[in-house]
């Protein structure tokens, strides 16, 4: 299976998939023609506007690509007194929702915008962005915050499609390789964005899992082939991802900074502006714990942000609209993975070239074809 994966690339280099306007078809289309997987990020998007990047990028190349799509919220309350409710519902919280809303008055009357409204959808399209890649099947499919039934992983697979699951610890990657997934997406904690736990958890619980020790734990727990992300800069943590068991590396702020990548240019230029000194993992943007740099927004409001995912992520979303096009990166939900200021301003293609080349010095060290 792990073979399935790998010769659909000839590096073991996939792009992350970034929702949000980042993983557009230009980016994509310029791994892919590098030799590496790219990716489309269908999260947020509809499933109209999913299909239309999708007919875009198979215009720019010929070669393999993924989409990843965001599964809805579990239809039962999480862990915690700031639970969500089942998926269609009201969650559960909505009061903490209404409080964190008032907290934000402010800073909807500093951009001049209202704040978006917290009851917007709860599924993101999904079912209807499945029945568009089962009627217009693409190459690989990934998916984030859980994974999906048995009946539409073979319902893809039956398609000519490979399946991707992201998990955080052992425990999820057993139930991706239950449910019946290709290949797992082993990601540590020190990935930018949003971390792809199955469950909302408190994110400073100290079970998150460094992504080398999560390689080895998840190999000795499941039979699939391992996808490592979090935080991968160079070609050498690559060979580190592959010496340790992985398959191939996913790599997402790296690229994050590339001309082709669609983030905007102060997203771009704070990743290496020593202004951002640090990364942590917040709730501040969106309810549910991802990673970026540490600006105003996240100290002023991620200690006070409920656990309620997509709640926080609708409501705040004018505010981050604003706060990008001012410039402002105070404002921003800047993702960021541990790595970002080793980011390199390459274009997506010669990135991956020189990713080539630094794994393929690494390994010529490890296997010590470098001795006298």
């Amino acid at each position: 299976m792990s073979s399935a994966l790998t010769d659909l690339f000839p590096l073991p280099i996939v792009q992350a998939p970034m929702a949000g306007g980042v993983s557009v078809p230009q980016l994509a289309a310029a791994v892919a023609e590098a030799g590496g997987l790219g990716f489309l990020a269908a999260g947020y998007k509809t499933a109209d506007g999913m299909y239309q990047e999708i007919k875009q990028l198979r215009s720019l190349t010929s070669r393999p690509f993924g989409v990843n799509l965001f599964m809805p919220q579990p239809e039962h309350p999480g862990a915690g007194a700031a639970s969500t409710g089942a998926a269609g519902t009201a969650p559960a919280n909505s009061a903490a929702v209404d409080v964190y809303a008032h907290q934000l008055a402010g800073e909807a009357a500093w951009y001049e915008v209202e704040l978006g409204d917290p009851d917007s959808g709860r599924d993101d399209g999904y079912e209807a962005k499945l029945a568009v890649l089962l009627d217009n099947p693409v190459p690989v499919v990934s998916f984030h915050f859980g994974c999906p039934s048995r009946e539409v992983l073979d319902s893809l697979r039956r398609a000519g499609t490979l399946t991707l699951a992201t998990a955080t610890t052992p425990d999820e990657a057993r139930a991706v390789e239950r449910a019946g997934a290709d290949v797992v997406i082993v990601q540590g904690v020190e990935a930018g964005g949003h971390q792809g736990t199955h469950r909302d958890i408190p994110e400073n619980d100290g079970s998150a899992i460094g992504l080398l020790s999560l390689i080895a734990q998840v190999r000795e727990a499941v039979g699939l082939p391992l996808v490592a992300a979090g935080g991968i800069m160079r070609g050498s943590q690559i060979a580190a991802a592959l010496a340790a068991g992985a398959s191939a590396a996913q790599l997402g702020t790296a690229f994050l900074v590339t001309p082709e990548s669609g983030a905007p240019a102060v997203h771009k230029e704070a990743l290496t502006n020593p202004l951002f000194v640090r990364t942590g993992l917040t709730r501040a943007f969106t309810g549910r714990p991802a990673r970026g740099l540490v600006n105003r927004f996240m100290r002023e409001h991620g200690p006070y942000a409920p656990a309620a995912y997509p709640e926080i992520n609708h409501l705040t979303s004018p505010l981050r609209k604003a706060a990008a096009k001012a410039g402002d990166a105070q404002g921003m939900a800047l993702w960021a993975g541990q790595g970002h200021r080793m980011a390199r301003e390459l274009p997506a293609g010669q990135l991956v070239e020189l990713l080539a080349a630094e794994l393929g010095a690494a390994g010529t060290a490890l296997s010590g074809g470098g001795a006298g």
